[in-house]
């Protein structure tokens, strides 16, 4: 809900607090919006300057701004109209994404081959994007093809594999063993022609080779799929034993809520990026109700405080998987061997709500269709 203002005489420090109080009701969350507005005022005039990510932002502040009466120039950059080639494809089998467009920064999270990113800031060589859960953070540049509308309306018609094994390879020829890439679970590459047990493949920047027919498959079938629990435990499953790498959501290595997000995303589901914000989604059991639990719930834990820090997908009978060192299984129930203390602090239930905010269904989605 827009958050109406309304003033008599407007003062430089009036209009910061509103602005203020409006970024904390329709863009709260630095992970998924870019709000660096600023202001200086002359002769009962404000002027506005520095960035948002969205026309959304841009529209809501001058709405607030007209509300109160205030008189206003409008010199904000809205990043999502600035781009020549404003898409991207991923075109790695995993890619890095970090907090600042630096190698030194903290890493974000990760992007996989074929993933379409919204492209809204370059910085040298990085990109700043969103992503398809709407999470903003640097690529380098040499991680990505740039491409324009024409060609991204074209990739979301062409048809497409999807490789639905833990890892594999793109080879140079059927049975060959020369590596044109790497592939891991999830990456998307384009069909060009198959032979016998093997398909043709291309990369995003059209690099081309084979994969066996078994190890993919057509994405607008693979996106039909319904909600499934075993699919989900499945790859979680796949998972045991690895370690545990901050800001992954790849099968070569996860975070807690990579792990969720790489086991959800197997049953064509995207859900949110961190644990906090996975935690707001869903149907919300309380904590102490978890024999209510169903196989794929997300378990959320962390301070004593209530603040979310991590996530667990559960199994049955108390258990649940969840990286943390490692992945591993634990459990809930204080009668249990492998029970942990961590504060156990709610459970989200995404079966029967995909399709609501925070989780959506990838043949829904309109970067992918």
């Amino acid at each position: 809900m827009l958050t109406v203002f309304s003033m008599s005489v407007a003062t430089a420090q009036s209009v910061d607090d509103m602005l203020t109080d409006l970024k904390k009701t329709i863009a709260p969350d630095g992970r998924t919006a870019i709000w660096d507005v600023n202001t200086t005022m002359q002769n009962g005039v404000v002027t506005l300057y520095g960035k948002v990510d969205s026309n959304r932002l841009n529209d809501a502040i001058e709405n607030a701004l007209n509300s109160a009466g205030v008189k206003f120039n409008n010199n904000l950059i809205v990043l999502e109209n600035m781009p020549e080639k404003p898409w991207a494809l991923v075109k790695l089998s995993v890619a890095s994404l970090r907090t600042a467009g630096r190698h030194s920064a903290e890493m974000a999270t990760q992007g996989i081959m074929g993933m379409p990113l919204q492209v809204l800031d370059r910085d040298d060589d990085w990109y700043r994007v969103r992503m398809p859960d709407d999470y903003i953070a640097y690529v380098p540049g040499n991680s990505l093809i740039r491409i324009d509308n024409a060609r991204f309306e074209e990739w979301k018609k062409a048809k497409r594999y999807i490789v639905t094994v833990y890892q594999t390879r793109l080879v140079s020829e059927p049975k060959g063993d020369a590596t044109v890439s790497d592939l891991v679970m999830g990456n998307i590459l384009e069909y060009k022609g198959e032979q016998g047990k093997w398909v043709r493949l291309a990369t995003p920047d059209g690099r081309e080779g084979y994969v066996e027919k078994s190890e993919v498959e057509e994405l607008a079938k693979w996106a039909k799929q319904d909600f499934n629990a075993a699919q989900i435990e499945a790859t979680a499953h796949r998972m045991m034993g690895s370690g545990y790498l901050w800001g992954g959501t790849s099968t070569k290595l996860t975070d807690c809520s990579g792990l969720a997000k790489v086991s959800y995303f197997s049953n064509a589901i995207i859900l949110q990026r961190d644990a906090s914000q996975q935690a707001l989604t869903g149907e919300i059991i309380k904590a102490d109700e978890w024999q209510k639990a169903q196989t794929g719930d997300l378990l959320f834990f962390g301070t004593q405080s209530g603040r979310v820090t991590h996530v667990a997908i559960y199994l049955r009978d108390g258990k649940y998987i969840h990286c943390s060192g490692q992945v591993k299984i634990n459990s809930v129930d204080p009668a249990d061997p492998d029970y942990l203390t961590t504060p156990f602090l709610s459970i989200s239930r995404i079966n029967g709500k995909v399709g609501s905010k925070g989780i959506v269904a990838v043949r829904n989605h309109p970067w992918y269709f």
